[in-house]
Order: C-alpha cells, then structure tokens, then sequence
C-alpha cells in the first residue's frame, strides 16, 4: 500500500516537474515583473531619479502602494502572477509532427485479379459460390491490379505457408521498411527517441511488437512503450493520440515514434461465409512510421485536435466487425451488412465533437439556428450539416472501401477532388488498415496540392465501433514526391469504372 503510494507521488512529482521546466521562461518572467512592481515601491524617492523622472500622479500611486502592509502587497502582485503562472503550465504543449513514411512494396509482391483469384480456387474449402461473390466484389471495390500481399500469401495453397515465422517476417519488413526511411528523412537517432507507439491489431506476438522495434534499433533501456491491439483501422490516429499524451508528461523536446500496420499473413479466412470473405478481397500490405515531438524545430505540420469517439455500447456498433469461428470452425473477420450505416452514424457524433473546435464561427450560427428551430419551435426543418469545406483544405478518409468513401462523400457534400487521395490509396494499394490515411497524406502532398497553413482533417473508422479524427495544420509542404507514390503519382489520378471487366 505504502510503494503503491509512493509511485503516485513519484508519478505526480515527475508530471509537475517536467511541466515546470517546460515553462521556465513563463514561470521566470511572471515572477521577474512581480519583483521589479514590489522593488519599486520600495524605492526611496531620491532613488526613483535613477530609474527616470515620473509624472505627479505616478508618485501619488507609488505612495499609496508604499503605504500597504507587506501582506496587502503580497497579495496584490504576488498572487495574481502566480496564478497566471499555474494557468500558462496547465496549457497543453504544442506537438509536432516532423515526418512520416509508409511502406512501398516492390512488384514482386503485386496482386493482380486474377492472381487473386486462382490463388481463392487452389483452397479446397472455398466453393464455387465463393468464387463468383470474390470474383464480383474485386471487379465493383474500386481495388487495381497494382496492390500487395506478402509472400506467404502468394504461394498455393496459401493458407499453409501463413505461418508464425511468415507473419513475422512481414511484420519486420513492413515496419523496419518505413522505419529506416522515416530515420533517413529526418536524421534522428534512435537514441533521441523518448516514445514508442505501435498498432497492429490482429496480429499480437511474444515478444511484442515494440519490443522487435527496440530489439532492431537497440532503443533505450527507459524508453516509454505501448502496443495497441485489436482497435482495428482506426487505431493509427488513436496512436497518434496516445502519443500526444505521453509527450505531455515527457521533457520538453521529446520524441515520440508513431508505427502503424496491420499483418495480412495470418489472417487469411479459407471459409464461405461471404462477410468474412470480404477482408480477403479488400486488405492489402501497408505500414507507416510518424515521428512527433514537442520540438518545432525541422517539424512539417503542427497536431492541432485530436477526437474519438465509441459507440460499443450499442449492440449493433459492437458486432457489426467482429473476428470469430463460421459454422466449419474457420477464423475470420464478419464485416456486418450494416457497416456503412453504423460508420454514418459514428460519424455524425465525431463532428458533432470536432465542429466546435475547428468551424468558423459563420457555420456554428447556422447550426444554432437551425436547432432551436426545429427544438424550440418546432419548425420542420431538415437537420443543418455544416460546411467542414470551410474548415479544412484536405480530407483524408479512411480507404476502408468503396462505399464508406461513397458515404462520406455524400455525407459531407465533398466534391471529387477532396476525396480523391481516398480513392486513389485503394486504388493503387488496397485498404492498408490503420495506416491508409498516411498513403492519403502522401498523395496530396506528391500531388503538390499542400500548402502553408493548410489543414487536414484526418479520418479513422475501426472496429468496437469509432470514429476518430485527428487535425494537422501544415508548416512546411514536402519538397518533392519522394514515398509511396514515387513510382505511380504521374498516372493518378486515374478513373475508376463502377463494374471493372476482364
């Protein structure tokens, strides 16, 4: 009982600590101007010649503050200083995202339809029926022919080579991948990195994911680590959160190391239940590393919100993706029929949440009015669904598939070209889980689309189920298009037909 308390206070006095050195130069000068108030009034009146000559009333004023007791003064300088003072530390530190990288598989590891296809009709479980819903729902998921799935996942059958050692080797490929390029980009040292936050939801192995990262790059011993799992594809931007929170209570200048992917290797379902069938038509290879710090220094865009929101008290928000057994006791991912509809109404909740924070002030009026109307005074009104065009340069949507871009685009009024980076990332390389939104981010800015100032209102939907946005405001645009789309970006965008033929 006693060590449990003592952490807390060890815990308490580390937060408060690193919190006041964060804020030296607020504390210093706060308490500089408190003094020089309180040395002045007590400065003889032959003495205030040095400091320079004052007008009568002035005089009158420092009089009358010599005259009060030592307390009344205290109270009078003193307190309200250090009140400002604690206000100033409890304000959140700005944080930095410096630089990302995603992963950029070889041709190698290219799936086109077909390959798909006869890879589905080498599993013997998998009937015909199967074959033809696969064979429809690959030509109408706005998927091309140049994305990725690891090796195991290539050879046939390929259920038997998804093994242990295959998802690990995907694993490290993928993260060590975007990993030394992001070092690279940056010319950090994995010394300087004080954080470490890694997602990947279905694959969970021992050692952990953050411990094979600081295995390979040989982290420090004290370095502060977490692995998220099971938050599906929107726990890159939970990441992104949980690592704005660290960094709170880390030393000002601190690093934080963002991994986000998700191990296709040994999730893949060779049953016949069509909504478990859907993952293997839609998930590809991907991965992204990010690095923020509470240091603007070299730093490309400042975090300016991040919200979430979970709606796993409903039912139907729970199971509407959910991994289990089918009848013939085969593992896989149900994707519900009626996804799209519970990702609308997560939606609707994150920006009632994020709205206040980001809107100009023009559109929350709007809102306002039409809610009393129709609350207050009972005028039948369509609800008003505010401008977030106006809040934001670049959207970048989840590429969880086809119809949930279809249904933010509607939902949000947005034209083709601010959904554009959605649908050309799962395009050219699937729905790559919680790190798509990155592939999203890289094509604007290849696409020299980003400028100073702009903002991006990332978007994350996952399993449980939520919704999460985080908001960047640009510093400083990518200087080239060097990244995942360096070898595509001047084919896209390309057009997308709602039926592809062979």
């Amino acid at each position: 009982m006693v060590s449990h308390l003592l952490d807390r206070i060890k815990i308490a006095y580390q937060y408060h600590y690193h919190r006041a050195v964060g804020n030296v130069h607020t504390v210093s000068v706060g308490l500089l101007a408190a003094a020089a108030l309180v040395a002045v009034t007590l400065l003889a009146p032959e003495e205030m010649v040095i400091i320079g000559r004052l007008r009568p009333e002035e005089m009158v004023i420092i009089g009358r503050l010599r005259e009060l007791r030592p307390m009344y003064l205290f109270l009078a300088l003193f307190l309200p200083v250090a009140v400002i003072t604690v206000y100033l530390m409890m304000q959140p530190r700005a944080v930095y995202l410096v630089d990302y990288a995603c992963y950029r598989m070889g041709p190698n590891g290219r799936v086109p339809f077909a390959t798909v296809l006869e890879y589905a009709k080498q599993v013997p479980e998998i009937n015909e029926s199967s074959i033809s819903f696969v064979t429809r729902l690959l030509e109408r998921s706005g998927l091309g022919e140049e994305t990725c799935l690891p090796l195991a996942n290539q050879y046939i059958p390929p259920y038997k080579y998804c093994t242990l050692e295959a998802s690990r080797d995907e694993l490290e490929l993928v993260v060590f991948s975007a990993i030394d390029e992001l070092l690279a980009k940056t010319g950090i040292s994995p010394d300087a990195i004080d954080i470490l936050v890694a997602n990947c939801s279905l694959f969970c192995p021992t050692p952990s994911f953050v411990d094979m990262i600081v295995n390979k790059y040989k982290l420090r011993t004290d370095i502060r680590s977490v692995h998220l799992s099971g938050m599906g594809c929107s726990a890159g931007l939970i990441s992104v959160g949980l690592a704005r929170n660290l960094l709170q209570v880390a030393p000002q200048g601190a690093n934080a190391l963002v991994v986000s992917t998700e191990t296709i290797t040994p999730n893949y379902y060779i049953g016949n239940e069509r909504a478990m069938l859907l993952p293997n038509c839609l998930f590809r290879m991907g991965g992204a590393a990010a690095l923020l710090s509470t240091s603007s220094a070299k730093a490309r865009f400042r975090l300016k919100h991040v919200v979430r929101t979970l709606t796993g008290a409903h039912d139907s928000s729970y199971n509407c993706i959910f991994q289990k057994e089918d009848s013939q006791g085969c593992v896989g991912v149900n994707l519900s029929k009626d996804l799209t509809t519970t990702a609308g109404k997560t939606l609707k909740a994150n920006m009632a949440a994020v709205g206040p924070l980001v809107l100009p002030a023009s559109e929350q009026l709007k809102f306002t009015l039409y809610f009393i109307a129709r609350k207050a005074l009972g005028v039948r009104v369509k609800p008003y669904i505010p401008d977030f065009r106006k809040a934001f340069e670049h959207f970048c949507i989840h590429a969880g598939g086809r119809a949930v871009i279809d249904e933010l685009q509607r939902g949000l009024s947005l034209s083709n070209e601010q959904v554009e980076a959605s649908r050309m990332t799962l395009h050219r390389f699937g729905n790559t889980s919680s790190s798509s939104v990155w592939y999203e981010l890289a094509y604007v800015e290849a696409k020299g689309r980003m400028h100073h100032g702009d903002r991006v209102w990332m978007i994350g939907f996952g399993s449980g189920f939520k919704c999460n946005s985080v908001v960047w405001e640009c510093i400083e645009p990518a200087r080239d298009a060097d990244g995942p789309w360096a070898t595509s970006i001047h084919r896209y965008p390309v057009p997308i037909p709602d039926v592809v033929k062979h």
